[in-house]
């Protein structure tokens, strides 16, 4: 009886350490854990701290460099605001990961999703681009007059989608910028200096060098048009009722049009009275009797 007594003491005691050893160890694990994530979440704090500091720091570089750049202030905005949040959603990503979330099913999570809504917004998605495309390389800024897509007319805006186009005649035409960006456009307006051309007609049997000097007296009167380059007159054409002379003239762009109706104009009212005749087409009608 005495043994049995002994032996289940002995036990008793062998399973009391054993807890107590267990205990230790469950101490031991809880307390590597607590270090490991408290140091995870500590690191991950510091990355988001310093992380967001320095996506603040970088995007007002970016601003400055843009501003010096003298890029469309529309560009300017968009490209500040896509940098500012690219940096802040890559510190949050870098962050989370610090606390040991698997980013992996994530980016694949959000790849797929941005994959189907650029599939089902292509079409204005081909758009956005071309907007990006034509603030960046500005093959046309707001106030040039341009001939696109069949549309000619002053740019009066210039949106992340489209461009607003203002014919003379004051209808707004809207083009889309994919459209634009992938398509040829005239620009008139771009380049200081413009080429003005006339083809002026005389009669056969006028007087040719006569016509000449007119035409040089008609560019010497006008102060709109510039001595260099110089202009230019020659006998273009033996046309079939008439004798043509091209006339090149250069202005300032924004001269175009006076220089191209005034000089119309002189040709006109002039010509008659230097005895130059301004042709055109005539038929002659036979009538045989029988």
């Amino acid at each position: 009886m005495i043994q049995d007594t002994d032996t289940l003491i002995q036990h008793a005691n062998e399973v009391h350490n054993a807890a107590n050893v267990d205990t230790v160890y469950d101490m031991d694990w809880f307390i590597d854990k607590g270090v490991e994530w408290g140091t995870s979440l500590l690191l991950g704090i510091a990355v988001l701290i310093i992380g967001m500091f320095l996506a603040k720091r970088i995007t007002r570089v970016v601003s400055k460099m843009l501003t010096k750049k003298d890029f469309d202030e529309s560009l300017q905005k968009f490209l500040v605001s896509l940098v500012s949040i690219s940096l802040r959603i890559l510190v949050v990503m870098t962050a989370l990961s610090q606390l040991g979330v698997e980013m992996t099913s994530f980016v694949a999570l959000i790849g797929a999703a941005g994959l189907a809504i650029g599939m089902a917004f292509s079409g204005t998605l081909g758009n956005f681009a071309g907007g990006i495309m034509i603030l960046i390389f500005r093959p046309y800024k707001v106030g040039d007059y341009i001939l696109a897509q069949g549309e000619e007319g002053m740019v009066s805006e210039i949106q992340i989608f489209n461009t607003i186009i203002l014919t003379l005649d004051n209808k707004t035409i809207i083009v889309p910028n994919g459209a634009m960006a992938n398509g040829n456009i005239t620009n008139f307006t771009m380049q200081d200096l413009r080429r003005v051309d006339f083809v002026v007609g005389i009669g056969y049997g006028d007087d040719y060098k006569k016509a000449k000097t007119v035409l040089e007296r008609f560019i010497a009167e006008d102060d709109k048009i510039l001595k260099d380059p110089a202009s230019f007159i020659g006998l273009g054409e033996l046309a079939d009722s008439s004798v043509n002379i091209t006339l090149r003239v250069w202005g300032k762009t924004e001269d175009y049009w006076d220089i191209y109706f005034k000089m119309n104009e002189k040709i006109y009212t002039e010509f008659d009275k230097e005895g130059l005749n301004i042709p055109y087409p005539q038929m002659d009608v036979h009538v045989h009797n029988n």
